[in-house]
């Protein structure tokens, strides 16, 4: 078997490879095939990789290459996981937004349109390469906006069987695994418990937790809303939590809390993507040094934990045709009845070597339904952009968007985001005039 990461220059990729350093008895893996565009970084982290593997016996062969259609040919699995324009890039997006009094982050707003829109044309490039090289070939992406990527590929490339994973549904079940543990000394193994949660991704509600024939939600509701209670700023409000019976996903403190999170921004730098570069360059001096090979403790600041986890038990379900079943990005297809089929939810899914079956789910309540509609219609719009170079559907997608810019502010934030990244948005080259680009700062303010 051969799998192939694109991306594979992200310090990201050594926890992904622990992953399946940990499977290699369940994945009869031959060779790992790590592709980047970047061929400094990929020195850097292939190598600090084919040392991790090399100490361990050498289950499988670690190939580094920059050529992305010979990385790609015969693969079994593609994990995609790249950043179109690098970590800079999402400094300015960060940026872009905080200049025009919106909220700046990497996937939830006007960051996350503009990351999408330089992203979405790069992986239907290669969806489209897999089909003519490794037509048999699951797409596993972790790219974000992972929900919006896997929009696309549904909608523009539905042959290509794809899948998004994201470690923020897992991370959540190991934190509700650990206060129920708290409260009522019930230890699970988390690969015993099923997490109920539907949504979008960094959308999402979670609002049950099933484990040996067991629902556990009154439990770790329960103790969750007393430690709110007994909290002088607690992350959820009680009254909320006692409601709705449901507790959101972190990223939804974005839409709730938006002042605070603009507050929040006042004090940049650093931005989350300055802190990221900085965790970056210490990571990168310390893969490089030809001693190591284990993963240095630095690696949990960068964020996205369980991702080695998530993404190879996923792959680990479809190639054993384990029928378990994992929380990940996929096409409605009637799980959720009163909703459109063809959108991509995130939701629990039965993982087989049939694919991706979504399990069926009540909707959820009108609450959260509102802000889910708005944002579907958000990425329904930024995906025919993206996809088209059509400055139309940009402009409304900026405007249907819940953190988007005031009526007022949308054509100038269009022409700023357009401006920021135009040499990465071939497609409106020649259907729009090329914006006049705005003299920014090294700390990105106009």
């Amino acid at each position: 078997m051969k799998i192939t990461v694109i991306g594979g220059g992200s310090t990201y990729t050594p926890e992904l490879v622990k992953g399946f350093l940990e499977r290699t008895t369940q994945l009869l893996l031959h060779e790992l095939w790590l592709m980047d565009v970047d061929e400094h970084r990929l020195a850097i982290v292939g190598g600090f990789v084919q040392r991790l593997v090399e100490a361990r016996g050498r289950p499988f062969r670690v190939i580094l290459t920059t050529n992305r259609r010979e990385a790609l040919a015969g693969a079994s699995y593609v994990c995609t996981q790249l950043r179109v324009g690098q970590m800079e890039a999402r400094r300015q997006d960060e940026y872009l937004a905080r200049r025009h009094g919106l909220i700046g982050q990497e996937t939830t707003g006007i960051g996350g349109m503009a990351k999408a829109l330089r992203t979405i044309p790069v992986i239907l490039e290669i969806a489209r390469e897999m089909k003519a090289v490794a037509p048999d070939a699951w797409l596993i992406n972790f790219t974000n906006p992972a929900g919006l990527i896997v929009e696309a590929l549904n909608r523009y490339a539905p042959e290509v069987p794809a899948v998004g994973v994201c470690n923020v549904p897992y991370t959540a079940k190991m934190q509700f695994l650990a206060r129920l543990k708290e409260s009522t000394g019930r230890e699970i193994v988390p690969e015993q418990a099923e997490l109920k949660t539907l949504g979008l991704n960094h959308l999402t509600w979670h609002y049950g937790l099933i484990a040996e024939g067991e629902d556990l939600w009154p439990y770790v509701l329960k103790a969750v809303i007393q430690q709110a209670k007994e909290q002088a700023h607690p992350e959820w409000e009680p009254r909320y939590l006692e409601s709705t019976r449901m507790i959101p996903n972190y990223y939804l403190h974005y839409y709730y809390h938006t002042e605070e999170k603009l507050r929040e921004q006042e004090h940049w730098p650093p931005s989350r993507a300055e802190q990221v570069m900085q965790i970056e360059a210490e990571l990168l001096k310390q893969y490089a040094n030809p001693a190591l090979v284990d993963l240095p403790p630095d690696l949990m600041r960068r964020g996205g934990a369980y991702y080695s986890t998530v993404a190879t038990q996923l792959i680990s379900a479809h190639y054993n045709d384990l029928g378990e079943i994992h929380v990940v990005n996929a096409p409605n297809r009637g799980a959720v009845k009163e909703w459109d089929t063809q959108w991509v939810l995130e939701l629990p899914a039965r993982v087989s070597r049939q694919g991706i079956e979504p399990l069926p789910a009540q909707p959820l309540p009108p609450f959260a339904f509102g802000l889910v509609a708005a944002v579907k219609a958000y990425e329904i719009l930024t995906v025919r952009a993206a996809v088209d170079g059509d400055i139309e559907a940009a402009y409304q997608a900026l405007i249907t968007h819940p953190l988007g810019p005031r009526l007022n502010q949308a054509e100038a934030v269009l022409e700023d985001m357009l401006a920021t990244n135009w040499s990465y948005l071939p497609q409106f080259h020649g259907k729009v005039p090329p914006p006049k680009r705005a003299s920014v700062t090294p700390g990105g303010d106009k």
